[in-house]
C-alpha cells in the first residue's frame, strides 16, 4: 500500500486472516470491556475496521488517545467470532500489538459526532467542515462528484471535443448577474471582473478556428443562495461547436448525459433521446413555469371565460388558471396549508372549490360557482372527486401562480407524481427581450449573445416601431430534469451587424458594444462561423443525482446563504496598507461597522 501502511481500513477480508497489517486512520469510538478487553472502531477514507485491545496495556494505551486522532496500528487479523453483515469488514477484526499517535486530537469536545453530522446546525458544518467531511455519508457525495466529473471528461473527449481552459481574470460584462471585482493594482481606478462564464472566450475560440471546445468552467456570480444555487462559485459543463446549430448541441448533450444518469443517479429510470422538446410559451401556458416537472401528470387550464362574471371580486377582470385534480382526497387542513404554502412562495392568493362524489359544488368559493356548475364542469372535464385550484392576475402572475400550486399538489399527490425517475426536457424558443422588473425598460431576457429568430429584419422591424420586440424570439433553449433548470443554452449571434442592432432595442448603441465586448465585435468582422453551445450546471447535476435537496451537500467548502465562508472566515477585512495599494477607500454604508481584522 504505502510505507505507512499495508491495507486501508475498508481491505481487509476473511481471505486476509493470518496476516501481519499496518493500518493508519481516526479513532472513531472506544467500547470497553473490562480492563483487559477493548474494542476500537478505525476509519479511513476506504471504510473502517474493528480493533480488539485484549491486554491491560493496549486498553490503557487506546483509553488515553482521544476520538478522531489519527493513529497508526500495528497487529494480526483474525476471523470476528461476532460478524458484522452490514460493515465489508465485518469478518474480519485486528488484534493490534502496537499503537502509534500521529495527529492527536487536542480538543476535549468534538462540535458534533462525525458519524451524525447532517443532523447538526448548519452553520457548525460549515465552520468544521473539515470534520463534516470525515462522515462517510457526507464524503461519499464528493467521490461521486469527482467520478461524474471524470465520466463527464471522458464522455466529451468522446465526442472529439477538446478540453481548452478560459481566464479567470477578465473583464465585466452584462450577463445579468453582478460581477465579482478584482482591483487591478497596476491600473488604478480599473477592475478585472471574475467570469459569470466563459461566454466570450468560448465564442472567440469559434472565431479562432477550433471546432469543439468544453471544460469543467468555474463560473462567479454574486447572487442570493437557494437551496439548489450556491452563492459565490460554481461549476458547469460548458461546451461550444462551430458551424453547428441547436439539434446538434441537444443532440451531443443527449448522448453525454443519459448514460451518467443511468450510472450515477438514485432512480435508474431516464428519459431517453430524444427529449422532449417544449417551446417557452407553450410550457408557460400547461405548467406555469419554464422550469417543469414532468414527473408530475397536471396540466394548467385556463378558466377565464367559464369563471368570469361569477361575483368573486378577486377573479374579475383577471385571466384565471386552474389545476384540476381527479381524486384528492386532503383535509381541508391539508388545503389550507397549501394555499397558505402557495401565497409564501408567490406572494399572492389562491381559492378552490371540489366537486364531490355526489356531483355537487362544494368548499372553498363553491357558492360563486354553483350557479354556472354545469358550464364549469365540462369547461374543466370534472368528474366527482376533482379538485379545482384556481389563481388569478394578469397572464403571467395567474400563469406562475398556478404552477407554484401545481408543483405542490404533485407533492400532496403520489397518484399524481411518479416521482423516482429522471424526466428531462428541453425548453426552446425563448423571448428574446422581457421588461425588466426593477427598470422597467425592455432587456434581454437570458444571453444577450443568442441569434434571434428572424435574424437581422425582426430586429429592424422592431427598430421601425413596425414589431413588438416582445414577440422576437431567441434561439436558446434551456435543460430541465425534474423541474431543475440544469442547463441554458444557445445559438450565438456570430454577425457584429445584428449584434449590433440587437443591442441597440436596449439603449447601447454600436460605440457601447465596441466598449464592452472588443475582442468579441472585432473578431466576428474577421469572419465568424455559425456557432452554438451549452453549460449543463455540474453542481446541480451532482445533486439531483444524489437525491439531496440543498446543493451545498455536494459540494466540498460550500458558502452558507450569506455568502459567507464561516470556516475561513470569508469575507475579511483587510489592511489599510493592502487598500491603499490598490488605491481604495471603504466607504460603509450609514450604520454598518468594519469587522476587525
Amino acid at each position: 500500500m504505502t510505507q505507512s501502511r499495508t491495507h486501508t481500513c475498508g481491505e481487509l477480508r476473511l481471505s486476509d486472516a493470518g496476516k501481519q497489517v499496518t493500518l493508519c486512520g481516526w479513532m472513531e469510538n472506544i467500547r470497553e470491556v473490562g480492563q483487559n478487553l477493548a474494542f476500537v472502531i478505525l476509519r479511513d477514507f476506504y471504510g473502517t475496521t474493528q480493533l480488539v485491545a485484549e491486554s491491560e496495556e493496549m486498553v490503557k494505551a487506546f483509553k488515553e488517545i482521544t476520538k478522531e486522532s489519527t493513529i497508526r496500528i500495528e497487529g494480526a487479523v483474525r476471523e470476528r467470532s461476532n460478524k458484522n453483515p452490514k460493515v465489508p469488514t465485518g469478518e474480519v477484526e485486528v488484534v493490534p500489538v502496537r499503537v502509534e499517535v500521529l495527529g492527536k486530537n487536542r480538543n476535549s469536545e468534538l462540535p458534533f459526532e462525525i458519524n451524525r453530522s447532517r443532523e447538526a446546525d448548519e452553520a457548525f458544518r460549515l465552520k468544521y467542515r473539515y470534520l463534516d467531511l470525515r462522515n462517510p455519508e457526507v464524503k461519499k457525495n464528493m467521490v461521486l462528484r469527482s467520478r461524474v466529473v471524470a465520466e463527464l471528461r471522458r464522455r466529451m473527449i468522446e465526442q472529439d471535443f477538446l478540453e481548452i481552459t478560459t481566464p479567470i481574470l477578465t473583464v465585466s460584462s452584462p450577463e445579468g448577474a453582478r460581477d465579482y471585482l478584482v482591483p487591478a493594482r497596476k491600473h488604478p481606478g480599473k477592475f478585472y471582473a471574475l467570469p459569470q462564464a466563459p461566454q466570450q472566450f468560448k465564442q472567440l475560440l469559434m472565431t479562432s478556428g477550433f471546432d469543439r471546445y468544453f471544460q469543467i468552467a468555474p463560473c462567479f456570480r454574486d447572487e442570493d443562495a437557494r437551496g439548489d444555487r450556491t452563492p459565490g462559485e460554481f461549476y458547469q459543463l460548458d461546451m461550444e461547436m462551430a458551424f453547428a446549430d441547436q439539434d446538434d448541441v441537444l443532440g451531443v448533450l443527449e448522448t453525454v448525459l443519459v448514460p451518467v444518469f443511468e450510472e450515477f443517479g438514485i432512480y435508474k429510470r431516464v428519459t431517453q433521446a430524444p427529449f422532449p422538446r417544449i417551446p417557452y410559451l407553450t410550457a408557460m401556458e400547461e405548467y406555469g413555469t419554464d422550469k417543469p416537472d414532468l414527473r408530475i401528470d397536471l396540466k394548467l387550464q385556463d378558466a377565464t371565460e367559464v369563471l368570469q362574471g361569477i361575483g368573486f371580486e378577486p377573479l374579475s377582470g383577471n385571466r384565471i388558471k386552474a389545476v384540476v385534480v381527479p381524486g384528492f382526497n386532503a383535509t381541508r387542513k391539508q388545503i389550507d396549508q397549501l394555499i397558505a404554502d402557495v401565497e409564501v412562495q408567490t406572494a399572492r392568493k389562491t381559492y378552490w372549490f371540489r366537486l364531490d362524489e355526489a356531483g355537487e359544488i362544494v368548499g372553498g368559493i363553491a357558492k360563486f360557482v354553483q350557479p354556472v356548475k354545469d358550464a364549469v364542469v365540462s369547461a374543466l372535464g370534472l368528474t366527482p372527486g376533482c379538485f379545482v385550484g384556481l389563481a388569478a392576475g394578469t397572464l403571467l402572475q395567474a400563469q406562475k401562480t398556478a404552477g407554484v400550486m401545481r408543483s405542490k399538489l404533485g407533492v400532496l399527490c403520489p397518484e399524481h407524481m411518479d416521482k423516482e425517475q429522471y424526466r428531462m426536457c428541453w425548453i426552446v424558443d425563448f423571448p428574446m427581450y422581457e421588461i425588466g422588473e426593477e427598470s422597467g425598460e425592455l432587456e434581454f431576457c437570458h444571453n444577450p449573445f443568442s441569434m434571434p429568430v428572424g435574424g437581422l429584419e425582426v430586429l429592424e422591424q422592431a427598430a421601425k416601431g413596425e414589431l413588438d420586440p416582445l414577440t422576437i424570439m431567441a434561439n436558446q433553449y434551456d435543460l430541465v430534469i425534474n423541474g431543475y433548470e440544469s442547463a441554458s443554452g444557445a445559438v450565438r449571434n456570430h454577425d457584429p451587424e445584428i449584434m449590433v442592432k440587437a443591442f441597440e432595442l436596449v439603449r447601447l448603441g454600436e460605440e457601447d458594444v465596441k466598449a464592452k465586448f472588443p475582442a468579441m465585435y472585432n473578431a466576428f468582422t474577421y469572419g465568424a462561423p455559425p456557432h452554438a453551445g451549452a453549460a449543463p450546471g455540474v453542481d446541480r447535476m451532482i445533486m439531483l443525482l444524489t437525491g439531496e435537496e440543498s446543493i451545498r451537500e455536494v459540494i466540498p467548502f460550500p458558502m452558507n446563504k450569506n455568502a459567507q465562508d464561516v470556516m475561513m472566515n470569508a469575507p475579511s477585512v483587510v489592511s489599510q496598507a493592502q487598500l491603499d495599494e490598490l488605491h481604495l477607500q471603504c466607504i460603509l454604508p450609514e450604520g454598518a461597522e468594519s469587522e476587525e481584522t
